[in-house]
């Protein structure tokens, strides 16, 4: 997977930023958050690497960027908010190339709280988000603004970091299907196939 790196003016500084474009002609945008910084969270995630992968597959334009304080990027961690500013700046950033792609959101554990904001800032502006993924979704532990009912889902059985039930109790008002992975962790060692077939399987389709 060749990846394209550069910097892009935020909030609080230079962000670093990763770009994966696809061999065939791009069908949309992914923008792509990782797991808390506080607690090892980076653009180079397993996780994310995963789904950066898995939309180049599905011949998306896959873009990540480093949070405030993280790798080369400047600034400090700032609870959801700087970091929810500086993923739609990237997104504006996309939509100056790319202005007729659909948009798709991607997070995990952490970046699932700033793909919730951002798709909540989106929606009250009428720009309009194609579909979301969640994996480990920091569900209880923050409060996340509800999300498409065709969101994908995802979460480990096992997880010790976010218990499966609080994501059940997050989704359950929603309505939201939780694909549940069995004998998964939080950082779904072993595991991260599954979610790229999941995503795969189901991206173009309903939810069943």
């Amino acid at each position: 997977m060749s990846t394209q790196k550069f910097m892009l003016a935020g909030g609080a500084g230079q962000l670093e930023c990763a770009l994966n474009l696809p061999k065939n002609p791009p069908r949309g945008i992914a923008l792509i958050a990782h797991p808390h910084p506080l607690y090892g969270g980076t653009m180079d995630n397993k996780v994310i690497y995963t789904l950066s992968r898995t939309f180049l597959a599905l011949d998306y334009i896959a873009v990540r960027m480093n949070f405030r304080g993280v790798g080369a990027s400047e600034g400090e961690h700032d609870h959801a908010r700087g970091e929810t500013d500086d993923m739609y700046t990237l997104m504006l950033h996309m939509r100056e190339q790319y202005p007729d792609l659909p948009l798709a959101l991607a997070g995990f554990s952490f970046g699932t709280v700033v793909q919730a904001e951002l798709h909540k800032r989106l929606l009250a502006e009428g720009r309009a988000v194609q579909r979301m993924v969640f994996v480990g979704t920091a569900a209880i532990k923050w409060h996340i603004p509800e999300v498409p009912q065709n969101t994908i889902v995802i979460h480990g059985e096992h997880d010790e970091t976010i218990p499966l039930t609080d994501v059940f109790d997050w989704a359950r008002p929603q309505e939201l299907p939780v694909w549940v992975i069995p004998g998964a962790d939080h950082f779904f060692h072993r595991k991260l196939q599954f979610i790229r077939s999941l995503v795969t399987q189901m991206w173009d389709g309903p939810i069943l």
